[in-house]
């Protein structure tokens, strides 16, 4: 009796839906092109849905005032995938080299960027995360949280867990920034 040697199937236009018993890999579907923006979790290709006006402005100028006040030896990426493991989109950055993810919520992911996605960068260290999203009020509110690593989970941050108006944080390193101001036109 001998073994068989198979190689991994590659996912295509037509089958990406129905991916094998232990979900897909990176090497699997890097090469589709589909006429969608998706992401790879946990195995799965999934659709992002398109983002709102105000979501892509605060992500941007959220982006332009941490990279004027970084420090080094630290970069300021956007809209940038984090490489965790083989069943989730890796896109350069492996998270090994990141110190803050800032999630900008959509409408559509409250539940990935409130439980999932925190979770799966606390699992993997990753020292400072950041939720931003519109308040009841429809005014800019940042979560800022800082891992645990005894618990490999993130608590709010001790001296200022909430910011309003205006975000000043040490984490990771010193900025200030006029909420407001990145939501207005």
């Amino acid at each position: 009796m001998g073994a068989v040697m198979t190689t991994p199937q590659q996912a295509t236009e037509d089958t990406w839906m129905f991916p094998p018993a232990h979900g897909w890999t990176f090497d699997q579907v890097k090469h589709l092109e589909l006429p969608f923006n998706r992401e790879l979790v946990d195995g799965r290709i999934v659709v992002r849905g398109q983002t709102e006006f105000w979501h892509n402005r605060v992500r941007d100028r959220l982006a332009a005032a941490l990279e004027a006040a970084r420090a080094e030896p630290y970069e300021v990426v956007a809209e940038q995938c984090v490489t965790v493991d083989n069943q989730n989109t890796p896109n350069c950055v492996p998270v090994r080299n990141v110190t803050l993810v800032v999630e900008v919520v959509s409408p559509g992911s409250h539940q990935d960027d409130r439980v999932r996605e925190p979770a799966l960068f606390a699992a993997h260290t990753v020292p400072y995360y950041w939720r931003v999203e519109l308040d009841r009020d429809q005014k800019l509110a940042v979560h800022e949280y800082r891992l645990n690593v005894d618990t490999l989970a993130y608590f709010p941050a001790p001296s200022h867990p909430d910011h309003h108006d205006k975000l000043v944080s040490e984490l990771a390193f010193p900025v200030e920034v006029d909420l407001d101001a990145l939501v207005g036109f």
